[in-house]
């Protein structure tokens, strides 16, 4: 291996998670035939979708958004101990992908806590948003003693990283960088990690004791490593994916997770094709594993925690009127609870629900304005609703349910631990409002220098 001699010899890390992005969804095409398709079907309602609206297209196209429409993706691993969860923080790194937000899945039903590795520069976003949505398995919420020390066994034995790609990762950490051909290596390497293997582990009767205590335990537990569960493209009409996907030959789950459909999109829309049962192999003998699938994302505002607050209420109130009721039934409570949201991007703006960005308009801020709302009533100022860039954990746990058939698997009381998750992760997760809120501020305090208004950066403060 090489040995830069200085760090513009390094390869960017943003160049190193488009290669590895890149290299992933080639992987996972061919592990997963459907996926390729679900991929055109996405890129096709998308394109319909803005040919059918100009102002959508104008919109993202000024934004800086329309550029990564078709990169915009995310993938999810499982990972079972925390040695496993802070090795790949360290890979990860190297991507310039940093854990944002915690996640505790056991809120409804499901023995993992999370993370989204991502990057959080905006440039970088822009470059590739490439995330990996990383679930740590929660032992400790398991009743059978014999069981977990049985998991924690087989765990231990397994090295999911290869002696490569820990070698280019520690030559990262100690020389801040590698260099092009170096990261193509360690992206090589680093695929390694999350490839399929239809070899599991264990023994069938094995397989059978950690499916009954849950299934995503058998997944975790019962194969060499973190498979990549499931790929992610972004549609602009996610009912339409919906509909759409039988006639393509998919089978999709049976309702889309998150908010309804609406005028001003919020937060984040998710659903998929049902998880494929393949062929595996416990110890030579053949057997069957619920592993895969292919999930589709629509994405909207980020909201701030006034904004949340409402959201999870509205979410509450759906859930309770659509207990024990099926799909139909929920998305008609849904719809129902959501009525009162403000479906409109300036209010949203307006009642602070909802962060945005900041940038200088098209046409000349009059020098008598007194207000921000003047600006942008002007033309001068423009405020683009912010992108949410992170996740729900009752969508996430909505998806995992639907696709490892474990729908009547929600026996865990909520127990977050994100103590335990950081200490394991080996640093803090950061605070993903935060991140919004930086963005609203500093690209407001930039338009209005830019626009010489800057004493109005005063009322934003006060507001």
């Amino acid at each position: 291996m090489g040995n830069p001699s200085s760090e513009a010899a390094f390869a960017h890390p943003d160049r190193i998670r488009s290669l590895f992005s890149q290299a992933m969804s080639d992987m996972y095409r061919a592990e997963v035939p459907q996926y390729g398709t679900l991929i055109e079907l996405v890129r096709d309602i998308n394109a319909a979708t803005l040919d059918a609206d100009p102002a959508l297209r104008a919109r993202l196209q000024a934004a800086g958004e329309l550029d990564r429409l078709d990169v915009e993706r995310h993938g999810a691993i499982r990972l079972g101990t925390g040695e496993e969860l802070s090795l790949i923080r360290r890979m990860f790194a190297i991507l310039g992908m940093v854990p944002v937000g915690y996640y505790d899945l056991s809120v409804a039903g499901i023995p993992v806590h999370s993370t989204a590795f991502r990057p959080v520069d905006e440039a970088a976003l822009k470059r590739n948003p490439f995330r990996v949505f990383t679930s740590l398995l929660r032992l400790d919420l398991v009743d059978d003693p014999a069981l977990v020390a049985q998991a924690r066994e087989i765990l231990a034995k397994r090295r999911i990283v290869t002696d490569g790609a820990i070698a280019l990762i520690e030559q990262a950490e100690r020389e801040g960088g590698l260099s092009a051909l170096e990261a193509e290596q360690f992206v090589a390497e680093a695929l390694e990690t999350f490839r399929w293997h239809s070899d599991a582990t264990v023994d069938q009767a094995t397989y059978d004791k950690l499916v009954d205590a849950h299934r995503l335990i058998a997944d975790v537990v019962s194969f060499k490593g973190p498979h990549i569960n499931h790929l992610t493209p972004r549609t602009l009409d996610i009912d339409a994916v919906q509909t759409a996907m039988p006639q393509r030959g998919i089978d999709p789950k049976a309702v889309v997770e998150g908010p309804p459909r609406r005028a001003a999109d919020i937060l984040l829309r998710q659903t998929s094709f049902k998880a494929l049962n393949e062929d595996v192999s416990f110890e030579g003998q053949p057997g069957q594993h619920l592993a895969r699938f292919g999930e589709i994302e629509q994405r909207g505002v980020a909201l701030t925690p006034k904004g949340r607050a409402a959201y999870d209420a509205a979410l509450a109130t759906a859930r309770k009127a659509a207990a024990g009721q099926g799909g139909a039934g929920y998305l008609e409570a849904l719809d129902a609870a959501f009525t009162g949201f403000v479906d409109d991007y300036d209010a949203l703006r307006e009642q602070g629900l909802a962060f945005f960005r900041y940038r200088v308009g098209t046409r000349a801020a009059a020098s008598d304005a007194d207000s921000i709302s003047d600006l942008l009533q002007a033309g001068a100022l423009v405020a683009d609703p912010q992108v949410y860039e992170d996740f729900l954990p009752v969508s996430a746990a909505g998806i995992f349910q639907s696709n490892l058939a474990a729908d009547d698997q929600s026996n865990y009381s909520p127990a977050a631990n994100q103590d335990a998750f950081e200490a394991a992760l080996g640093q803090p997760v950061i605070d993903e409002m935060a991140l919004y809120a930086r963005v609203e501020s500093e690209s407001l305090k930039d338009a209005l220098a830019a626009l010489g208004q800057s004493h109005l950066m005063d009322e934003s403060r006060a507001a």
